[in-house]
């Protein structure tokens, strides 16, 4: 069944809350959903996120896909493109004018674990179906009160771990957030702290050292330092024996194979590419280094941490997605569940398309109220 046809719909809409760290804020969503059809009618979804500036209307998104990557698929099949290791070169080696790297990997592989009848966690060799979810709050620029508000709820929803936001230029707001969080989940619970990039080598080691002084014990320290600055990564690793870090989140695929051989992280941080996560997984378990997987677009990554060795922990971020797919990952009593249907399980929501499909570039305040969030209290 070789690829047919493609269909995108752009999305634009506000969130219902400011999402951010300490260098980036955003509070509106601008997504478009990929799909990707076969000759047997078979549908790949996949979605194209830009987290700071709009997309442009669908028409433009249309032609630079047809432009750009269409050449490379039509005619071909799902299941040999997934497998398909290629080496650009020159002029070659090169992104696309926009980001549909991401949703062309999560479409593709869907399109193929349908047309093999098998959920894609099986289909990339899972044995289990589930793996821990902490709650991530993207809180760096909620006040105390509602900072405190989402992580009670999500305590309350069952998540046993939690990750904040630190990297503030006042260290003492750091310590602050992190005593408050303290006092909303339950004891015991296993606490993140998110610097973004925030430190320099040093400096980090001084504030790591600082936070555990205060009493705060961390499970890991997620991108303490600039991403290429491995030998400083090295260093907070071998200085902090009493908390983890975790870094390649910023890291392309060849970037996490050099951040792997410098031995710069206790935690392989991934997200939602299937091919380049599952290739440096495989890496990274012949390492004997744990993965993390970080945010995925609806959770998609599930399929993934439960297909790779020592994977532990998957995040969930309460982003305002949900209504764009007919039934949303499930996560219960603070495990995310892969779904048993065929693909990735995740199908674009005909309602969603007919009331939330914006074709033209909408003005910030035209954007209008934030789509419900059914994992969020109102």
């Amino acid at each position: 069944m070789s690829l047919a046809d493609f269909r995108i719909t752009r999305f634009q809409f506000a969130r219902d809350r400011v999402i951010g760290d300490s260098q980036v804020r955003a509070d509106d969503a601008n997504v478009a959903a990929l799909e990707l059809v076969s000759s047997s009618g078979a549908v790949g979804l996949g979605f194209v996120q830009t987290l700071f500036s709009a997309l442009p209307d669908q028409a433009e998104i249309e032609r630079i896909f047809r432009a750009e990557v269409w050449p490379g698929l039509v005619g071909q099949t799902a299941l040999g493109l997934v497998h398909r290791v290629s080496r650009p070169r020159g002029g070659n080696q090169r992104s696309a004018s926009l980001p549909f790297h991401e949703a062309l990997q999560v479409a593709l592989w869907d399109l193929a674990a349908k047309e093999a009848g098998l959920p894609l966690h099986r289909m990339l060799g899972a044995t289990r179906d589930r793996v821990r979810a902490y709650a991530s709050g993207l809180d760096f620029h909620l006040d105390d009160g509602a900072f405190q508000a989402l992580f009670a709820h999500a305590a309350a929803s069952g998540y046993r771990a939690f990750k904040i936001k630190v990297g503030h230029a006042d260290f003492a707001r750091d310590l602050h957030r992190l005593a408050l969080l303290k006092a909303v989940v339950p004891a015991g619970s296993e606490i993140m702290a998110d610097a973004n990039e925030a430190w320099a080598a040093k400096e980090a080691l001084m504030k790591i050292t600082a936070i555990r002084d205060a009493g705060h014990d961390l499970l890991w320290v997620e991108d303490p330092i600039l991403r290429h600055d491995f030998a400083g990564l090295r260093l907070l690793r071998q200085a902090t024996p009493w908390t983890q870090i975790n870094s390649g989140e910023y890291l392309d695929l060849s970037g996490k194979r050099a951040l792997l051989a410098a031995e710069g992280t206790d935690l392989l941080n991934v997200h939602g590419q299937v091919s380049d996560v599952m290739r440096i997984g495989w890496l990274a378990a012949e390492l004997g280094v744990p993965v993390s997987l970080g945010n995925t677009f609806l959770e998609v990554g599930v399929h993934m941490a439960c297909a790779l060795p020592e994977v532990e922990w998957l995040e969930y971020s309460f982003q305002n997605f949900d209504h764009l797919v007919e039934q949303p990952i499930e996560i219960s009593d603070g495990y995310a569940i892969a779904p048993d249907r065929p693909g990735h399980g995740l199908i674009l929501s005909e309602t969603t398309r007919a009331t939330w499909a914006r074709p033209h570039l909408l003005p910030r305040d035209q954007l209008g109220a934030a789509p419900a969030n059914p994992r969020l209290p109102l």
